[in-house]
């Protein structure tokens, strides 16, 4: 369907997980004509969550991307709607959903009201630049359903121009509060507010206001699409999604209020403003990729500007690969329909592109670079083993395609363990990827709790000898080394200290020295693990003229390091990471008092945005299984950021146990 870019609306639903964003969706969808029959999450069936993972789980996982024509006040448009997680462990998916689209609609549920995942997403939508947002009201027909309440929290956590739009009559009827001339008793304050908040945008309707006390419904609604368009209003809306209830009246004002493409800007990495020009070279950027058991990868591109054709070339602009568009498609639940163009604000799915991945740009001039989605960094940590020898050659194509779908996944091989670790935003994020591995390559892995990557140091000044001395009948193998060892003063990046002199180790030796203190800095005195921050000083030494050698120097290196550690109370280290933990205020004590438990500390607390956030740090090996902890703690109302902050010497009483574990470990092996 060709439209003018004025005629396309291109909207993300958001909300709490719960709240009834894809029941939405699939009312929406139901009204378009684009499922023969309402969708239910309960039953399986919704038009949003088509994999067995959804359906088992009862959540969305994958966002997932519609689009439809519709018609109102006579004028054809465009609509184009995304539907996202509500789970915060799928918050990759909502970040990038938002990324793609003009506009957001919230949902919150009329007896839950304003959750953290409600602000969460706020959040988002304004760090993305995103002006035009409106809330949609849900759960109306529940007992306990509270209407003006649930109004008071919206306007209380973003806002007094947070202003109802449509409100719910009866469970019949929803009204347009604007194309009222009477309103009910209980909505009779609500237009004043309404006239208020339009007559903010512009001073000619606030004279106006002034002079007659209100608006007609005509510059209410001017007054308010200009408020939306710079996103000083946020129009809420009421709907009963099972019944189709208020749905036309959402749409027809999403139609009417809601910003075409090119209002909110998409930004080049220097910063410049790409026109929604339909004229213009084309740019897209890819927000997501799936993996379609037929079809194999299909990259979701926003097309920003210009016109994207099958059978064009593109640049890959992120690569500066050549990409051949082969064809384009909408998805429409499982359904794939073929198209043969797309414009700005529009969202299709490529197929089979040979390097793009998510984040990159997708330019007919070659030049244009998309400003990158910025994506959270893992939480939750597990180490996986393949079940299997034949599992163990495919994991690594698994994990890669893995990657490739999901910028949230993080992937390492430990070098201090040994061990290969998957990273994910929480407990669930792994089942799923895990589940993910074995539906698209067939690979199945065992996970566990990974090792702590601990570190040794040393705490004072010591000093070690060896001689390496070997006689077997020919020649033999001979070098002594004397060296002092202190810890790395802060700044000095200069690890090792020649200071022999009069030629005690002879200087085509010492460079075999060196060698066999980086190996033993692999292996400290403590536990065996990596050795840091410490400076060596190789001071004196003695050769033979016939029997000595770099391997000999090399052994005596090592084995003098070990004794001068040995000497300098050395100490375990482990990595301190800090959090930032959000939750609703009734948890603050139990947050704060968890805390300790953990070894950790609180740091400080602030409110951002009505929510309360603690600052604490606390050692990773506490926090392996934190994210399902907190979800526990807090019913699911809570979220938390993790990243590494410092290595902290571990506690005597802790360090024991790892002391111990680390040698009955290195017996096993021994045997």
């Amino acid at each position: 369907m060709s439209l003018s870019v004025e005629n396309v609306r291109n909207f993300v639903i958001l909300g709490h997980s719960g709240s009834g964003k894809t029941t939405l969706t699939d009312a929406i969808a139901f009204k378009l004509g684009l499922n023969d029959r309402m969708g239910l999450v309960t039953n399986g069936s919704s038009i949003s969550d088509t994999t067995e993972e959804e359906k088992n789980r009862g959540i969305t996982i994958f966002s997932s991307t519609f689009s439809s024509s519709y018609k109102m006040d006579g004028k054809d448009h465009k609509l184009i709607f995304t539907d996202t997680p509500g789970f915060q462990d799928f918050y990759g998916q909502i970040i990038s959903a938002v990324h793609a689209s003009d506009s957001a609609l919230i949902t919150v549920d009329a007896t839950s009201g304003v959750q953290v995942g409600t602000r969460s997403v706020w959040k988002i939508c304004k760090d993305n630049e995103m002006s035009s947002i409106a809330f949609v009201i849900t759960g109306l027909d529940k007992d306990n359903a509270d209407f003006e309440k649930t109004v008071a929290a919206i306007r209380d956590n973003f806002g007094v121009n947070c202003v109802p739009i449509t409100a719910a009559e009866n469970k019949d009827k929803v009204i347009n509060i604007l194309d009222q001339d009477e309103l009910p008793e209980n909505l009779s304050g609500i237009r004043e507010s309404l006239a208020e908040s339009a007559a903010e945008t512009s001073e000619e309707l606030m004279n106006k206001f002034f002079e007659d006390g209100t608006l007609e419904a005509g510059e209410i609604r001017k007054g308010l699409h200009d408020g939306i368009e710079s996103g000083d209003v946020h129009p809420i809306y009421s709907v009963f999604s099972l019944t189709g209830v208020g749905i036309d009246s959402l749409l027809n004002s999403v139609c009417r209020i809601m910003p075409c493409p090119g209002t909110r800007p998409f930004k080049d990495r220097e910063g410049n403003t790409i026109k929604a020009d339909v004229n213009a070279p084309f740019v897209g950027q890819v927000w997501r990729t799936a993996v379609d058991t037929f079809l194999g990868q299909l990259s979701f591109v926003r097309v920003i500007s210009g016109k994207l054709k099958a059978g064009m070339t593109v640049t890959n602009t992120s690569t500066e690969a050549k990409e051949s568009i082969s064809s384009l498609m909408l998805t429409i639940g499982k359904k794939q329909i073929p198209v043969d163009e797309a414009v700005p604000g529009d969202i299709v799915a490529v197929p089979k592109l040979k390097t793009t991945k998510t984040n990159h740009t997708l330019a007919e001039d070659g030049k244009t670079v998309v400003s990158e989605i910025t994506f959270p960094s893992p939480v939750t940590y597990v180490a996986i083993k393949a079940k299997t020898q034949a599992d163990e050659d495919k994991m690594s194509t698994a994990i890669h395609r893995l990657l490739d779908s999901d910028p949230t996944i993080h992937y390492e091989k430990q070098i201090e363990t040994h061990e290969v670790l998957l990273k994910g935003l929480g407990d669930v994020h792994i089942d799923v990827a895990v589940a993910l591995m074995k539906q698209q390559s067939n690979v199945s892995v065992d996970t566990f709790t990974p090792k702590v990557p601990y570190r040794e140091t040393i705490t004072a000044n010591g000093e070690g000898h060896y001689k390496h001395k070997k006689q077997s009948g020919g020649r033999g193998q001979y070098g002594e080394v004397y060296l002092r060892v202190n810890p790395l003063p802060e700044g000095d990046e200069e690890k090792f200290c020649n200071e022999i002199v009069g030629g005690a180790i002879p200087g085509n030796y010492i460079p075999a020295v060196q060698k066999g203190l980086e190996e033993g800095m692999l292996k400290g005195a403590v536990a065996g693990y990596p050795v840091q921050n410490v400076k060596v000083h190789l001071y004196d030494g003695s050769y033979h003229d016939v029997d000595s050698s770099e391997v000999a120097f090399k052994i005596a290196g090592s084995r003098a390091l070990r004794e001068a550690m040995a000497n300098a109370k050395p100490v375990l280290l482990e990595p301190i990471m800090q959090l930032k933990i959000t939750i609703p205020e009734a948890y603050m004590g139990a947050i704060s008092g968890d805390m300790p438990h953990k070894r950790g500390r609180v740091l400080g607390m602030e409110t951002e945005g009505g929510i309360q956030v603690i600052t604490a740090e606390a050692p990773l090996a506490e926090l392996f299984k934190y994210a399902a902890e907190l979800r526990s703690m807090t019913g699911g109302q809570a979220s938390f950021v993790m990243e590494f902050e410092r290595y902290d010497i571990v506690p005597s009483n802790v360090a024991q146990k790892i002391i111990a574990e680390a040698a009955k470990h290195r017996k096993e092996e021994e045997e």
